[in-house]
C-alpha cells in the first residue's frame, strides 16, 4: 500500500491549480461529507461502500494537508496522540 505522501505530484498540481486556501476549504467540505455519511450509515441509509468513498476523499485531503503542513510536524503530532491513546487504554 502506498503512503499518502506518495502522491506529492498530484498534491503539487492541485495546489498550483486551485491554491492553498481552496484546498483547505475542500478538506473541510470532505470532512463534512464524511460526517454526514457516517450519520446516515448508523441509521442504515447508506452502505459501507459509500462510507469508504467518503473516507477515501478525506484521506486524500489529509495527505494533501500533510504535504502542505510538513510530514515531520504531522507525524510528530500523530506520535503524541498515539502515546496518549496508549496511556488511556492502559487505565482501568
Amino acid at each position: 500500500m502506498r503512503s499518502l505522501l506518495d502522491y506529492r505530484e498530484i498534491y503539487e498540481a492541485s495546489l498550483a491549480k486551485w491554491g492553498e486556501s481552496a484546498q483547505y476549504d475542500q478538506a473541510v467540505e470532505e470532512c463534512a461529507e464524511l460526517i454526514a455519511t457516517l450519520k446516515h450509515f448508523k441509521r442504515g441509509r447508506v452502505d459501507e461502500t459509500t462510507v469508504a468513498e467518503e473516507l477515501a476523499d478525506v484521506l486524500l485531503m489529509a495527505g494533501q494537508l500533510m504535504y502542505m503542513l510538513g510530514e515531520e510536524q504531522v507525524m510528530a503530532a500523530v506520535e503524541r496522540k498515539l502515546q496518549r491513546l496508549q496511556t488511556h487504554l492502559s487505565e482501568p
